[in-house]
């Protein structure tokens, strides 16, 4: 009982004592009744208060978490939010608890096209561990409807009837923990692509279609929590060399030659090294290596460009603010620990200038996935054709002031066949979206608006009409009616359309991908085939004219493969055109994990293939023994020297 009603039954006891009458007593007892009810009232009001205040502060503290994880979450959807009932700790728990255990298989295949009797579709398989503890090696079956043929990188598959069996490599063996993998594969089948079941080292998984959850080894978050901290280290390791001198390393043409500032004639001989189109958001093999002595290693070796295939979509997430988690071996790279994705490139750049390296950027799919090459177009459902552009412009914008970008490769591969009609890639005079003639003058014209001074590399197609006057619209879907070649490898068209830069004409180099009979077995492979025979049926007419013309500079931005047979074959002759004609190129590749070509690494990403190095470096620029750089200032690595140094060839 209160002390405020204490007082008044007191007042009431004292004044009864004393007769005053019945009508009195009743009113102030009726008062007393009215003040009490008027406290447990208050009393009331204040608790109910208390409540709605606590639960309000709730409801902002989760409406702020939401936000921070949703960046399009608007005001009115918090409002909303707001009126309903928040779940509590239990029914947290009672969701984490439903969370999917065991071995979880993902699979997506985003492109499709018609190889005779199969389907053929660029398949991109996540392998995600929320078992009780990590593997250390694997075996994945899976039973695929009507399967044909596989050929996949980042394992090892077999195909017996409808089961495809892949195990693991030397450097995606173990999977942590919560962790994941991915593989890949372009795999034939007599129906659209399904998979019914999964195994995994012999247990049954969740199979599930849609997104593929991309390589999460690590354990250890990468992205520093703690930016303060690391803001300055960071700020330091990115510095750029005062040994070299900005400006004086962009490169021209002139026919079918590649000038430096000078008018000094160059030859790029460069190397791949892809990851950052793939979900590891950086190089791949970093898993088992320093980043640091692998640009060393390269530039060592006397490849004085490197091509980064890389994601529309990651640039644009970067431009953004966004820096999905670069994937690598935390302990061998501790220095990338205190960055995000973007700086651990701008850091590589830093490193590849140090040693006197160049790089090309190449936009090798417009979605970040391991199979995103095998798409035809520059654009997607969720990349749209607006967001390739700005990828490109921005990329542009932010290095125009850094010449060891001195090039850019507009798109990996366009392709596509007859009977894939708008979907396929055409090469003509027209504005239609699918029209790569049209887009890479587009693209170029962006890209060199940001930064007149890089090299624009245009790759070609993979199909031709035959009798450009009655088939120059594609409307044919009978394939007798077009030239086939490899994946961005036709280039016929630069004869009746070639790409117009206008004033910018000089920056121009055309970039055809060629490979062997082991990648694909095409027509020209048949029989004994010779360097004659493949000029005459492959090279010539679809992109060599184009240097014995003297129209414009060439690069094979891809080339290369196994060192068997039916492979070294052609690997041989396609080294002799490339070493008799000092045709300018970019090996693929530099990763161990190229499935259908191998690497100049091994497995550990540190021990190099010696004997395929030695067969490569036959065609890497040299002086008295020396391997020629592109940069005037500073050195190619140990054994090399400046540009300013070269006779040129």
């Amino acid at each position: 009982m209160s002390d405020e009603k204490k007082d008044v039954n007191s007042q009431q006891e004292n004044v009864g004592k004393k007769g005053i009458n019945k009508k009195l007593i009743i009113a102030f007892a009726g008062m007393g009744a009215v003040i009490v009810g008027l406290v447990i009232a208050l009393i009331l009001v204040a608790t109910s208060g208390k409540k709605d205040v606590d639960s309000s502060a709730s409801k902002a503290e989760s409406s702020s978490a939401v936000a921070s994880e949703t960046d399009d979450t608007s005001e009115e959807d918090s409002v909303a939010d707001e009126s309903e009932d928040e779940p509590d700790d239990e029914e947290e728990e009672s969701k984490d608890d439903k969370k999917e255990k065991g071995f979880i298989i993902s699979y997506s295949g985003d492109n499709s096209w018609q190889d005779g009797d199969k389907v053929m579709t660029g398949m991109e398989i996540g392998i995600e561990n929320n078992s009780d503890e990590a593997l250390k090696e694997w075996t994945l079956e899976l039973e695929i409807d009507q399967l044909k043929s596989c050929d996949g990188w980042n394992g090892n598959f077999k195909v017996k009837g409808n089961k495809l069996t892949v195990t693991n490599v030397d450097y995606n063996g173990e999977i942590a923990k919560g962790g994941s993998t991915s593989i890949g594969c372009n795999i034939g089948t007599g129906t659209k692509l399904n998979v019914k079941s999964a195994k995994l080292n012999g247990v049954e998984c969740t199979v599930k279609k849609g997104k593929v959850l991309q390589n999460n080894n690590n354990n250890n978050n990468n992205q520093n929590n703690d930016k303060k901290a690391t803001e300055k280290d960071v700020k330091k390791l990115l510095k750029r060399t005062s040994k070299a001198k900005q400006g004086d390393d962009w490169l021209h043409t002139d026919g079918s030659k590649i000038l430096d500032k000078d008018g000094k004639e160059v030859w790029l001989t460069g190397v791949n090294w892809f990851g950052y189109n793939t979900g590891t958001n950086t190089f791949d093999g970093l898993w088992n290596s320093e980043l640091v002595s692998s640009v060393e290693a390269i530039a060592d070796h006397g490849f004085n460009l490197i091509r980064v295939p890389m994601s529309a979509e990651l640039i644009n997430q970067w431009s953004e603010g966004e820096y999905p988690k670069a994937n690598y071996n935390n302990a061998y790279n501790e220095e990338l620990n205190s960055m995000n994705s973007l700086e651990i490139f701008d850091y590589f750049l830093k490193l590849a200038e140090e040693n006197g390296l160049k790089v090309m950027p190449d936009i090798h799919s417009a979605e970040t996935n391991a199979s995103g090459h095998t798409v035809n177009l520059w654009y997607t459902d969720k990349v749209t054709v607006k967001d390739y552009y700005h990828a490109l412009e921005w990329l542009a914008d932010r290095y125009k002031d850094n010449d060891t970008i001195v090039a850019f490769d507009l798109k990996n591969e366009p392709h596509g066949k007859p009977n894939e009609g708008d979907a396929a890639v055409i090469w003509n005079d027209s504005k239609d979206a699918n029209n790569w003639k049209y887009v890479a003058e587009t693209a170029a014209s962006k890209v060199l608006a940001k930064n007149p001074n890089v090299l624009i590399m245009v790759e070609g197609i993979e199909i031709y009409p035959k009798n450009i006057k009655k088939n120059g619209d594609y409307s044919s879907a009978n394939s007798d009616d077009y030239y086939f070649n490899w994946w961005g490898g036709n280039l016929r068209g630069v004869k009746d359309y070639p790409i117009d830069l206008g004033k910018y004409q000089d920056k121009l180099v055309y970039s055809p991908h060629d490979y062997g009979p082991t990648v694909y077995q095409q027509p020209w492979f048949e029989g004994d085939y010779t360097y004659k025979s493949l000029m005459k049926d492959c090279w010539k007419d679809n992109w060599f004219y184009i240097q014995e013309q003297d129209i414009a500079p060439l690069l094979i931005g891809e080339w290369g493969g196994f060192m068997t047979e039916p492979n070294l074959t052609w690997m041989t002759y396609m080294r002799k055109l490339i070493k008799d004609n000092h045709v300018n190129h970019t090996f693929w590749c530099f990763n161990a994990n190229s499935g259908d070509t191998g690497g100049l690494v091994k497995d550990d990403f540190v021990t190099w293939d010696e004997e395929k190095y030695d067969f490569v470096k036959e065609v890497l620029w040299q002086e008295g023994g020396k391997f020629v750089g592109l940069d005037h200032a500073i050195p190619l690595g140990d054994n090399g020297i400046t540009l300013k140094k070269a006779k040129g060839l």
